[in-house]
Parts: C-alpha cells; structure tokens; sequence
C-alpha cells in the first residue's frame, strides 16, 4: 500500500509549477508571454539566466525527489527498483500534466534530466554532452532536448541492462517528442528560435 502512496506523492511533487512560481516572484506570469511554457528556456528569457537556472534544477530535483524518498522506504522490497522508477514517471508525469495547472504543465527535460541523473548518472550525464554538443553547433534547445530524448533509452540499457529503467526513458522520450510537437514543425520550417540569434529556443525545458 506505501508504494502506492510513493507514486501519488511523486506526481503531486513533480506537479509543482517553479517556473511559475519563481516567474510570479519576478512579477512576470511565463504563461502570458514568450513560449507560454513554464520551463527553465521560457523563465530565463521573460525574468533572465538565474531565474532560469533555478527553474531547471528545482525542475531536475522534484524529479529526484521522489525517487530518493522510495528509495529509503523501499529498501527491503524485492521490487525497489521498479518501484523507484515508477515514481519517477509520476513526478514526470506531474511536470507534464501538473494537477495544479488544470493539466497543462511543461516539456519535462529538465524533470528527465533528474530522473535519469539519480537512476542511471552515466548515461545522463553522456546525454547531457549530447545535448550541449547539438545546442552549440546548431543553435536550438528543441533541437538538442529532441536529440537526448531519442537517445536516452538506448543509453540507459547499453550503461545500466535495467529493463525497467530502460521502458522508463523510452516512455520519457516518447511524451517529451510530443510535447516538442510545435518545435519539430518549427524546425522543419527553418522557424525555430536560435539562441545564436540573441534569442532564446521556443520552450523546451
């Protein structure tokens, strides 16, 4: 019965809206303006860099969170692992469709960045050089967040061999291609916002 509890926490916890919170607390509400997005790439564009860098490590931790807690409750369960990985997803799912927001959340990379941060570091933190490497040679946050998105899964199973980690990021990288749905077609376009041009990416955290 507690692990169930565990994942309804983990949703409530990943539902908390920080961009909004901290935007507010600059007197700026990021759903009216740029992107509308309440990620990290929206807060630092509407209220500048350390709001937005707030916003992405309050964002990556509430994905951590939850894990940590399961983690220490669940320490005897033979199921531990695949219990800290379904919090995980909630606290995704929470950014995504936050109960808060009447379901109308962010784009979740920097929630993913934590989940994955905690549950298999090596492979996040390659991604994360991924993720730099395209954002510096082509100029678009989307771009990159797309990129590590698809490459997640692949990199969870060849780092970790956890099955359950590995469905984890590749139902993670699913919803995040969704959510950048707006971005892709952006993209294809040659429409998308380059921070090269002394802009800020449409929204992607």
């Amino acid at each position: 019965m507690m692990e169930y509890f565990l994942v309804i926490g983990a949703y409530l916890i990943g539902s908390i809206p920080f961009g909004l919170v901290l935007g507010r607390v600059a007197g700026v509400d990021v759903r009216a303006a740029g992107s509308g997005n309440i990620g990290a790439t929206n807060v630092a564009r509407l209220v500048g860099k350390k709001l937005g860098a707030l916003t992405l490590v309050c964002d990556a931790f509430k994905g951590i969170l939850p894990m940590l807690v399961a983690g220490w409750l669940l320490e005897e369960s033979g199921q531990r692992e695949l219990w800290i990985a379904l919090c995980g997803g909630a606290a995704f799912l929470g950014h995504l469709y936050p109960l808060y927001l009447k379901f109308k959340g962010g784009k979740g990379v920097a929630t993913a960045l934590g989940i994955f941060l905690y549950l298999a570091p090596m492979a996040a933190s390659l991604d994360l050089l991924i993720f730099v490497g395209v954002v510096y040679n082509w100029g678009y946050v989307s771009l990159g967040s797309l990129t590590a998105a698809l490459l997640m899964p692949g990199l969870v199973w060849l780092l970790t061999g956890s099955a359950s980690n590995t469905v984890l990021a590749s139902g993670i990288g699913v919803l995040i291609w969704v959510k950048h749905r707006d971005n892709i077609v952006r993209l294809r376009k040659h429409e998308e916002k380059s921070w090269r041009k002394k802009d800020v990416d449409s929204g992607s955290a």
